[in-house]
């Protein structure tokens, strides 16, 4: 670096001490400012990326007293990208490894907990497939474009259900199984039948392709398939509560409702059926406001949602208390459209953002089992 001062100047010694210091200072405060900086599009998530200082300061805790999952030695790492929309992570513990959907390229990849390894085309085609869960027979569930299809353990597919109340299903997006009796859930916003990026676009000229958008459950017994909700403009995501005595929905019906909120809904869940149906999450945040796409929960009841179409600073994970009450926020360069707990110990939150899958440890698991 070429001194500023001039050798030869009568106060050349003083002026030089004083001018390296003002250098080092300032180098220090751009040292400092980039340590707590806040845009996560400036990192590099990949493996071969700079050291990361601990504690990671895109997993943001906003309320210390019930947000207790943020763990200081760890980071969040990208563990792939080259998918056009990532979607429906879910994870096997049996085989230990996590398969999502690239749903526009019409593949599932796998991600291999033991030594990384990513199956690029684990299911392909995949008809469109968009979320996909695990049953209590570890048998992979998984929304297609026109229908929920079980793979079985000899290879072959089952179709679970093509038709409600008499007409096609519009395009089912997220499943969940209950423990209890088996019983399948799922929804059916259909975007698969309005797009021939992620589908086939229907003749229908309408933004409910074949039947109003809603919530089904299916009988493991008789498979029978049954409406249980139409409230969400578009349901997208669902969960059930860490006890199983509610149902969360998302709602995704901006895309295509001018009256839609992005909002998550909240069901009491009797038996069979889904009752009070309430808005329990409003995803506004600092004044902007962005879809909530899947959700998971944790242990302690805590809701884990998947969200963004915002920008930086939003886009991400958003954790809200079994209240509602916002309590943290894992922030992603990427919208983040699904997510899952898997590893060993249940307790690593895989994440599925636009074209990336994404992993961070957590000191917290999940409450089911994918």
């Amino acid at each position: 670096m070429t001194n500023p001062i001039h050798a030869d100047d009568k106060a050349g010694t003083t002026s030089a001490v004083v001018g390296r210091r003002d250098m080092l200072r300032g180098a220090a405060a751009i040292a400092a400012t980039a340590l707590v900086t806040t845009d996560a599009s400036a990192r590099d998530y990949g493996r071969g990326a700079e050291p990361q200082r601990y504690p990671d300061p895109d997993i943001v805790v906003i309320d210390p007293k019930r947000f207790k999952a943020k763990v200081g030695n760890t980071v969040i790492k990208r563990l792939y990208t080259g998918c056009l929309w990532a979607e429906g992570p879910a994870w096997n513990a049996q085989g230990q490894y996590l398969v999502w959907s690239d749903i526009p390229a019409n593949r599932q990849l796998r991600y291999l907990d033991d030594d990384g390894h990513i199956s690029e085309q684990f299911h392909k085609p995949s008809d469109e497939g968009n979320g996909n869960t695990f049953d209590f027979e570890g048998r992979q569930i998984t929304a297609q474009r026109t229908r929920l299809i079980r793979y079985e353990h000899d290879g072959s597919i089952t179709t679970l259900a093509e038709q409600a109340n008499g007409k096609q299903l519009n395009g089912p997006n997220d499943v969940v199984v209950h423990p209890n009796d088996k019983s399948i859930w799922f929804t059916d916003p259909g975007y698969g039948a309005i797009s021939i990026y992620e589908g086939q676009k229907a003749n229908t000229g309408s933004v409910q392709p074949y039947q109003k958008e809603a919530v089904y459950r299916l009988d493991a017994q008789t498979g029978q398939v049954t409406k249980v909700a139409d409230d969400p403009f578009k349901p997208n995501g669902i969960a059930f509560s860490h006890d199983y005595k509610k149902v969360y929905v998302c709602d995704t019906g901006i895309t295509h409702y001018p009256n839609a909120k992005n909002i998550v809904w909240q069901y009491d869940l009797n038996g069979d059926k889904l009752a009070n149906p309430r808005t329990l999450i409003d995803m506004t945040l600092d004044g902007k406001s962005g879809f909530p796409d899947g959700l998971r929960v944790d242990t302690e009841g805590n809701i884990w949602v998947g969200a963004g179409w915002v920008g930086d600073g939003y886009d991400g994970v958003q954790i809200f208390a079994p209240d509602g009450q916002r309590i943290g926020q894992i922030r992603l360069p990427e919208t983040c459209a699904n997510l899952c707990f898997g590893g060993k110990k249940r307790n690593r939150l895989f994440m599925t953002a636009s074209q990336s899958l994404y992993a961070v440890y957590v000191e917290t698991q999940g409450a089911h089992n994918c």
